[in-house]
């Protein structure tokens, strides 16, 4: 009975940590989807976004809805920007050129916020807002943290998904991942959908970094790295440029993640995801998701 419980416990786990993972992989498959470009900056929106939220409980004391709220205002704000600075002028420029950028994006957040002057290096404790509460379940235990992260990532999807299938912005999201010169032709605004798609990529990665910081409250400007390429990773696994295949790649990511930690070793835990993607370019490159596209 022990094995069982323990079992079912790690699974909740997994999905705790897969809710995270989902939030950030879908903004790296809207970007690719609709503009081919990879954003290795996306993890550093993460990063921000939790530190958005330390500054706002821990120094303005600002409740915790009013938190959520503010931080995606301003990781929209900060991929907008991103996108318009970085992005926009190398637009036509060769695919290796907008991933140089992308790298240089992240590294420059990362090492420009690590001043001093604005956060810092070292590891800062995340003022929890609430106090933890632990209900027993009986085959398993689950927390008052989880249930908000479960709650967050259903109420994000759910807004996802009414914007992406049924407002006319979605439509043409949608219209400029298919065929862009088509969209244009058609009269669609090819920049403000690219600016938009960016814009709702990095407040739902805020939303991660928020719900990341509450689970494990330890903070870093280096936090999202691993957590960035895990999501990528979870991204290319559903098939990237899908929205449903990066949310279930980001559960399997992170139950496979706690499953081996807790079945196997800690140590392990990185290693087995990217034997993962190893697996997934391997046999089925497209990803879970994806779809063969023939040449003719």
């Amino acid at each position: 009975m022990e094995d069982v419980n323990y079992l079912f416990q790690q699974c909740i786990n997994g999905l705790q940590l897969g809710a995270v993972y989902a939030l950030i992989a879908l903004g790296y498959t809207m970007v690719y989807g609709v503009l081919r470009l990879i954003n290795f900056a996306h993890g550093d929106i993460f990063m921000l976004g939790a530190f958005i939220a330390y500054y706002l409980i821990s120094k303005f004391n600002i409740p915790i809805y009013l938190v959520f709220a503010i931080t995606m205002v301003c990781t929209a704000a900060a991929g907008y920007i991103i996108e318009k600075v970085a992005y926009k002028p190398l637009r036509n420029a060769p695919r290796i050129s907008l991933l140089i950028t992308a790298v240089g994006v992240s590294l420059f957040l990362e090492y420009f916020l690590s001043l001093k002057f604005l956060f810092t290096a070292n590891y800062i404790g995340f003022p929890r807002p609430f106090e933890v509460e632990v209900y027993d379940l009986s085959l398993f235990t689950i927390t008052n943290i989880q249930l908000i992260i479960f709650a967050v990532t259903a109420v994000s999807l759910f807004f996802l998904y009414l914007l992406v299938y049924r407002t006319k912005y979605g439509k043409a999201m949608r219209a400029v991942s298919y065929d862009q010169e088509a969209a244009a032709l058609m009269g669609i605004n090819i920049d403000a959908t690219i600016s938009l798609t960016f814009i709702v990529g990095a407040a739902l990665a805020g939303v991660g970094g928020i719900l990341y910081s509450i689970a494990y409250p330890q903070i870093n400007v280096f936090m999202g790295i691993m957590p960035g390429i895990k999501s990528f990773i979870a991204a290319v696994l559903g098939g990237i440029g899908i929205i449903h295949g990066a949310v279930l790649g980001g559960f399997v990511i992170g139950v496979s993640e706690v499953f081996v930690s807790g079945f196997l070793s800690s140590t392990f835990r990185d290693g087995v995801i990217f034997i993962i993607l190893f697996l997934v370019l391997l046999l089925k490159p497209s990803g879970i998701f994806g779809k063969r596209i023939e040449k003719v």
